[in-house]
């Protein structure tokens, strides 16, 4: 794809579109190329301006059990979680809607398994074949997926977190590590990975616009990595690597969605085989950035600010060195979700306008 260098007339806006995260109205400036053109070239490493995440759309249909029990369902058709979050996942795991949190919860107190040996005997694999693809193909194909933004599809309960499911959460971290357990939570996260690549290619056969794939794992809290490099690298990461293996195959993206400080983890993604990921704050983006970013697309913090109290010139400077420390064209970032609320007007125009010039270079 060849893109013209940046011209100021590309900062005539065209459109607005209200912001999902909050902050201001995010502009639609003119182009060069679409969002979906912008967001494919960065995770190809040839990017056109910083990713700031209104160029992707994700998609969560209802047809995905789990979408509905965790109370995620992102289609053409509106959804309430209020009234229909919860219930049943793939696996006939009951999940809680919690108000007060904005999302779903395993009910406690009667986890499936006591001892990841019994999974053969207690767990009922679901029947994908069963579930109405061509009926969410015919509802969303034209109307929701066939868009200029980037469509990611969404997938809930990644390897880790279903693992939590069935046993709870210290259940999970000791069969993780419990040498009597770690034999058959290899063979059980082994049907899983058949499983899921069963149901990407079902989401690429009848989905055939769909850009890529943003899986959800857990693997940390706010302080510290739930395990050790070493226990992720032989429990959780082969299986991982046939997942995103699969998906490039079929010329799709990967990226992970995976929360909690997890500096020390970062080389099990890269190894897992993911294209991108999105720390969350407690994480130095920075120093992941120096370190891994030539191998996985890291999502950065810029410097904060207060966007009601700080003058506009200082946004545009803040933006400027911003985009001068991350946006390379050899080494691309994009703009880590949790920086939307800093957004205004003058940092967008500014960052943009860097960021073209930049990677133009």
């Amino acid at each position: 794809m060849s893109v013209p260098a940046f011209d100021l007339s590309e900062l005539k806006v065209v459109a607005e579109i209200p912001s999902s995260f909050g902050g201001a109205k995010t502009p639609i400036y003119d182009f060069p190329v679409s969002p979906k053109e912008a967001y494919a070239a960065m995770l190809a490493r040839r990017p056109v301006w910083q990713i700031t995440n209104f160029e992707i759309r994700l998609f969560a249909p209802k047809i995905i059990p789990d979408n509905i029990a965790r109370a995620f369902v992102i289609e053409a058709s509106p959804f309430n979680p209020m009234k229909c979050g919860g219930g049943k996942d793939m696996f006939g795991i009951e999940w809680e809607f919690v108000p007060q949190a904005g999302g779903s919860m395993v009910r406690p107190g009667n986890p499936l398994l006591d001892d990841a040996n019994e999974w053969r005997d207690k767990i009922v694999w679901p029947d994908i074949g069963s579930w109405d693809w061509k009926g969410s193909a015919q509802e969303n194909n034209d109307t929701f997926i066939d868009c200029d933004k980037y469509v990611n599809v969404w997938f809930m309960n990644g390897w880790f977190e279903r693992l939590i499911s069935f046993m709870g959460f210290e259940g999970a971290i000791l069969a993780l590590v419990d040498e009597d357990q770690t034999g058959a939570v290899k063979e059980l996260f082994d049907r899983l990975t058949d499983l899921y690549i069963r149901i990407f290619d079902k989401f690429i056969t009848y989905f055939p616009k769909i850009d890529g794939f943003n899986i959800h794992d857990d693997w940390g809290s706010q302080r510290e990595t739930f395990f050790s490099p070493a226990v992720a690298e032989e429990m959780i990461v082969p299986y991982m690597k046939r997942v995103t293996d699969f998906i490039h195959s079929k010329g799709k993206s990967c990226e992970l969605h995976s929360c909690g400080q997890l500096l020390r983890q970062v080389p099990n993604m890269i190894a897992a085989g993911w294209d991108c990921w999105t720390p969350q704050p407690m994480n130095d983006t920075r120093k992941i950035f120096e370190l891994y970013g030539d191998k996985l697309i890291i999502a950065v913090m810029p410097e904060e600010f207060d966007p009601k109290t700080t003058p506009e010139e200082k946004q545009r400077e803040i933006a400027r060195a911003y985009a001068d420390e991350f946006c390379h064209p050899q080494k691309p970032s994009y703009l880590n979700i949790s920086a939307i609320p800093l957004l205004t007007p003058a940092f967008r125009e500014e960052l943009y306008k860097q960021s073209r010039i930049n990677y133009g270079k």
